[in-house]
């Protein structure tokens, strides 16, 4: 759960609904452009194989643990969406606090090149777009500056306990 990026996820399956023209399945038309109710049985059969398909098409492309805590027996597609969402937004606010504090510690050092740094810097800047808290460019230099000059600072110190180290040894021979 803690890694899903929502948004992306939902603004791609709703592309695919309404690709699909079965968008008004997870999200009820404006009051002006309402769908008719299903009157007849063959309508009401069509509207319910249409929303079984989306709502195994949602069970197949969340991961196991969401799925776990959203499934109900006889639930629409709507109900599912809903649900999904409403677990995904409750969880909103932990999120921030979460990636905010990776994006925070995270230092060059604990990666194997610059270009990792950068990877995973962006991978948290958009998780964090994702969850409404879009991080700043002067803020996203203020961190990559920092990463780089931690770890300037650690090898310069490490270098200086090795200089200092060897001329200890060096005098005590």
């Amino acid at each position: 759960m803690e890694n899903v990026q929502y948004s992306t996820w939902a603004d791609l399956f709703k592309i695919t609904a309404h690709s699909h023209k079965v968008l008004h399945h997870i999200i009820p038309p404006p009051v002006s452009k309402a769908f008719t109710t299903a009157t007849t049985a063959k309508e009401k059969e069509l509207w319910s194989t249409l929303d079984t398909i989306i709502l195994s098409w949602i069970y197949a492309t969340i991961s196991s643990d969401l799925l776990h805590t959203i499934i109900e027996p006889d639930a629409t597609t709507m109900e599912a969406w809903n649900r999904l969402q409403d677990i995904l937004r409750d969880n909103k606010n932990s999120r921030v606090v979460t990636l905010e504090a990776e994006l925070s510690s995270a230092k060059m050092e604990n990666f194997p090149n610059v270009s990792a740094y950068c990877q995973r810097l962006k991978s948290l800047i958009g998780q964090l777009k994702n969850v409404g808290a879009p991080v700043s460019k002067i803020r996203l230099v203020i961190q990559l500056v920092l990463g780089s000059m931690l770890t300037l600072e650690e090898a310069g110190l490490a270098e200086e306990a090795a200089t200092v180290t060897d001329f200890a040894i060096h005098n005590s021979s």
